[in-house]
């Protein structure tokens, strides 16, 4: 938070004059730059502070004037020093950037469940760095720790987390597309987090430890429109009286399409090395477990994507039956995400339609029609190339979904592509396990039936193409399991009031190369 705290008050620097001096006038001016981003309020009540020190500019956030500030109040305790960073203009233009996170902080506050309370501590946090206005980004930058802690409770859970050393990284240049590119890595070491439910009125009692050695985050972003984003931050604190925001909306409209497409592109990896799970039925572990995720920004042809990936997963085998175990998938690799996103086209048609003297905005028949335009551009849901396996099989999958015809029956066209490896060493198994435990051999009769609709591919995998239509048809392999849904007559007035609807419009779908 005290990082994130940081970015957002340097995104408010002006460039200094060049050969700038630094004395008490370029105090007062960075002060005025400051408070068209926080609001002029901020430096009254003293939430924001700026002041001279050597040859640098001192830049205070004051948490406590900031709580003090908030209305509703509803915190019972509040304990939290204030931070500060250092700045220096540099005669380019950008300027030094050093900052002490260190903090020990703690608050308690009355929740939906009763008394909630929140401690932390950030051990020798320092920061330095070089921020450009003309990018409103970090050119460079890095930041370490010695370990934080923090713990949290409530009326049902109690938290504690800590870690070890970390350090990260950000460096940022001019993007050829308009706005920056960027990208940032940050470590953490000793990770541990113990969570303890426990609820009075249920019973339930249920302590769980997650550990790794080794905590990851990467992320990268091309075309970020900072620029753009800074003046509508700086719009929304200059017009916070909805009647003056609504006699300059035609300004604010401009600033948003300005600030189009926001991004465009955002990916990022999450990652632990050797993750464990600590629980009362036993340990679940593996070696690497990482998240992946990337988005366009709104484009007419955007693509969103997400994966998951374990390696050498192990669970406690007693939560099995003795037959599963070789079963169980050790790595697996899932890709899903999306296609064919026009979020470009619903922006642009939004920012020219709403109007704030009308209550909504936007008009529910324009939502509406913004839907169906949206949908008439068939986005895709997609499975990207994904993997589970064993020591014993692989299963390979992909494929996409759409939703052809008109709402509220927009009925999935689908396609996936199955793709076993040792699926006979399956059944095999199965068959083994039936002579001891009769109970399995229900399932060997099902495995024998699915292999029947496959297809031997050269290597000797078995494959399975399935294809589901809007009209209700199935096939596996070009073979039709489901004929189409029965076409019904809307010119017939059976005299039924229900929807009798129908929908057996075919859809084209899309065609997987097996």
């Amino acid at each position: 938070m005290n990082r994130a705290l940081s970015f957002v008050f340097l995104l408010a620097l002006s460039a200094p004059a060049f050969g700038q001096t630094v004395d008490s006038q370029g105090a007062k001016q960075l002060s005025d730059d400051l408070s068209r981003y926080v609001g002029k309020q901020a430096i009254d009540k003293g939430i924001l502070k700026v002041s001279l020190e050597g040859d640098a500019y001192k830049i205070v956030f004051d948490f406590k004037a900031l709580a003090g500030a908030l209305p509703d109040q509803k915190l019972l305790k509040f304990d939290f020093a204030p931070y500060a960073l250092m700045v220096r203009p540099r005669s380019d233009g950008s300027w030094d950037v050093s900052m002490d996170f260190s903090q020990s902080a703690s608050f308690e506050f009355s929740g939906p469940e009763g008394l909630q309370s929140t401690a932390f501590s950030i051990k020798d946090g320092k920061g330095s760095g070089v921020y450009d206005p003309g990018l409103a980004a970090f050119t460079s930058g890095t930041s370490s720790m010695a370990g934080m802690t923090m713990a949290s409770k409530d009326a049902k859970q109690h938290m504690e987390a800590s870690t070890g050393a970390g350090t990260a990284t950000i460096a940022a240049t001019k993007s050829a597309t308009g706005g920056v590119d960027f990208t940032t890595l940050q470590k953490v070491s000793s990770f541990v987090e113990a969570i303890n439910f426990d609820d009075p009125e249920s019973g339930l009692k249920f302590p769980v430890t997650v550990r790794s050695p080794e905590l990851s985050v990467e992320a990268s972003g091309k075309g970020v429109r900072t620029k753009p984003l800074l003046d509508l931050l700086a719009f929304a604190v200059a017009h916070g009286d909805e009647q003056v925001l609504k006699t300059n909306q035609a300004q604010l409209k401009s600033l948003l399409l300005a600030a189009l497409p926001v991004w465009e592109r955002i990916e990022g990896t999450y990652g632990f090395k050797d993750f464990a799970v600590e629980s009362p039925i036993g340990t679940f572990g593996a070696t690497k477990l990482s998240t992946t995720f990337g988005m366009d920004g709104i484009a007419q042809s955007g693509t969103l994507s997400y994966g998951i990936k374990v390696s050498d997963l192990t669970v406690p085998q007693q939560l099995l039956p003795s037959w599963g175990v070789a079963l169980l998938p050790t790595d697996i690799d899932l890709n899903f995400g999306g296609a064919n996103i026009d979020l470009d086209t619903m922006a642009r048609k939004s920012i020219e339609a709403f109007d704030l003297d009308k209550e909504p905005p936007l008009s529910t028949e324009f939502g509406d029609k913004l839907v169906a335009d949206f949908m008439a551009k068939t986005p895709k849901v997609v499975i990207g190339h994904s993997t589970v396996k064993n020591k014993d099989m692989e299963i390979a999958l992909e494929g996409e979904m759409t939703f052809p015809g008109q709402a509220p029956e927009m009925k999935p066209d689908a396609n996936l592509t199955v793709d076993v490896a040792g699926f006979d060493k399956v059944v095999a198994n199965l068959q083994e396990a039936a002579k001891s435990e009769p109970e399995v051999g229900q399932y060997v009769p099902v495995a024998l039936m699915v292999k029947g609709f496959a297809k031997t591919l050269p290597d000797g995998r078995l494959e399975w193409v399935v294809n589901t239509k809007a009209d209700g048809s199935v096939t596996v392999n070009g073979v039709m399991l489901k004929p189409a849904d029965p076409a019904v007559d809307d010119s017939v007035d059976d005299g039924d009031s229900g929807d009798d609807s129908g929908n057996d419009d075919g859809g084209a779908g899309a065609k997987l190369n097996p």
